[in-house]
């Protein structure tokens, strides 16, 4: 069911009763519904972050800071929640975690780019020097854009307006410091073969948050499913155990 959270601010998919054990927070240009089956039974919602689902664009071009503020207003009235957060989603819910200890009571995360184990590979040279040349003024932007259709990422070419801003803003983000202050127990699973947020990233960030548990599902990717959305419902049923101990 579609409900309104921090007086229509966000939208959610809400499932069980009021208030809920599970937050649950998707990933880039996905929607709540991602978690319907991972959530059935439990009290829980399942949050259309800005720019994605039904919940409008922000404002302005936000990071994961300001998207974790969002979320923080809409559930401060609920008590602790779990956080359950895929890729983007799971960005969010370290900021959000770290930044208000007293709002979450446990993590659950799985797909999330926490740790950049490489250097982030530059862009290419042409493009580099079309880009220049178009702050000068010296291209149009047309030209600027053919470059981007050239070398930019699906999630880059597939995002429009302030929606395009904040994935360029939030992309180079770090967490080091936030995965060093996460102070609730944290689960984290990782699909084997996620190419989008390598195991190996995962297990690195893992080594950050004390006492963190890591699971990995062998033979499943990024996407919430098959064996890796049946391994993320028993760790979050897992947490709402430990938690509730």
């Amino acid at each position: 069911m579609l409900t309104a959270l921090a007086d229509g601010a966000l939208l959610a998919e809400k499932t069980g009763a009021t208030p809920p054990t599970v937050v649950a927070l998707h990933g880039w240009m996905r929607t709540g519904a991602d978690f319907a089956a991972i959530v059935s039974g439990l009290d829980a919602v399942s949050i259309h972050l800005p720019g994605m689902g039904v919940t409008p664009e922000p404002p302005e071009a936000w990071g994961t800071e300001r998207y974790a503020e969002a979320v923080a207003d809409a559930i401060e009235g609920f008590g602790p929640v779990i956080l359950v957060g895929h890729s983007f989603g799971g960005r969010v819910a370290v900021r959000l975690a770290a930044s208000r200890p007293n709002l979450v009571r446990g993590v659950v995360l799985t797909g999330v780019p926490l740790v950049r184990l490489t250097a982030a590979k530059k862009p290419a040279l042409g493009f580099r020097i079309v880009r220049s040349l178009a702050k000068a003024k010296l291209v149009p932007q047309s030209v600027l854009e053919k470059q981007r259709r050239k070398h930019g990422s699906a999630d880059y070419l597939a995002a429009r307006g302030v929606m395009r801003d904040i994935l360029v803003r939030t992309v180079g983000e770090n967490y080091d410091d936030d995965l060093r202050r996460l102070s609730t127990p944290v689960r984290m699973v990782w699909g084997e073969n996620d190419t989008a947020a390598p195991a190996d990233a995962g297990r690195a960030a893992a080594a950050m948050v004390r006492g963190a548990r890591f699971r990995v599902v062998p033979g499943a990717g990024h996407l919430l499913d098959g064996e890796l959305r049946t391994a993320v419902r028993e760790e979050l049923t897992a947490m709402i155990e430990e938690t509730e101990a």
